[in-house]
């Protein structure tokens, strides 16, 4: 028998690398497929077409935005399934581009990654395609992206109060997304955003409006009002570069 003032052993952890979904026939399914994006934001950008034409010749998956609060800012959105992609051919391809001329925001640095909440059936639809697809439908020239961090609290809370409390935001966004007014891009970030945030969130559509007004509606959800310690910062801007589908 064992000794109750002795120290109970360590669970044994297996390492989950996957991302996980159902089957229509309720099979559990997985996938190491994902899309990792990054947006890199910059000022001091006086002529747009050099840049444009770079990114058009590079043949990458791309999008350009003006952005909405700085006439001589820009934001650049990067999306690919390897991660190395960003290091090995976007770094040293900007820094001898017109880039190079222009003034890095790393505030406005966000890279983050693909996830599935468990139930999806179709997960190269959820981790690949579904992403890119919002990204550069030229339908959607509007975005606004932010990342947040949870509380510590909401890592507490037992899977059913987590599942209650998400759903109260997928009810709000699925009024959203029914009425064409605002799709999301949901990304994970763990352990890559510099600022230690978990989540990338991306609002797109035709107009600016419905985005900041889905934010303001969020602001009055549980999990908003209580669970996210920080939120932000924002970037608004609107399409004058997309890659073709």
């Amino acid at each position: 028998m064992m000794n109750p003032s002795s120290p109970a052993e360590p669970v044994p952890v297996v390492p989950d690398i996957f991302e996980h979904g159902r089957s229509p026939e309720g099979n559990e399914i997985h996938s190491d497929r994902r899309i990792y994006m990054q947006l890199q934001t910059f000022t001091g950008c006086k002529d747009l077409s050099p840049v444009i034409d770079f990114v058009r010749e590079s043949g990458w998956d791309a999008v350009i935005y003006q952005d909405a609060a700085d006439p001589w800012g820009i934001g650049l959105l990067l999306m690919d399934t390897d991660p190395a992609f960003f290091t090995d051919t976007v770094a040293p391809a900007l820094r001898t581009s017109a880039f190079a001329d222009l003034t890095p925001r790393t505030d406005g640095t966000l890279f983050a990654r693909s996830y599935s909440i468990g139930y999806e059936g179709d997960l190269e639809h959820t981790l690949v395609n579904r992403p890119r697809q919002r990204a550069l439908n030229p339908e959607y020239p509007w975005v606004v992206w932010y990342p947040l961090r949870r509380t510590g609290e909401f890592a507490k809370l037992s899977k059913r109060e987590k599942m209650k409390i998400l759903g109260e935001h997928g009810t709000i966004g699925r009024a959203w997304g029914d009425e064409n007014l605002a799709h999301d891009i949901r990304l994970a970030c763990f352990g890559m955003d510099r600022a230690d945030n978990d989540f990338v969130v991306a609002l797109v559509g035709a107009d600016l409006l419905p985005l900041s007004k889905i934010v303001e509606t969020m602001r009055g959800t549980v999990q908003t009002s209580t669970y996210i310690e920080k939120l932000g910062p924002f970037f608004a801007g609107k399409t004058v570069y997309q890659s073709p589908m």
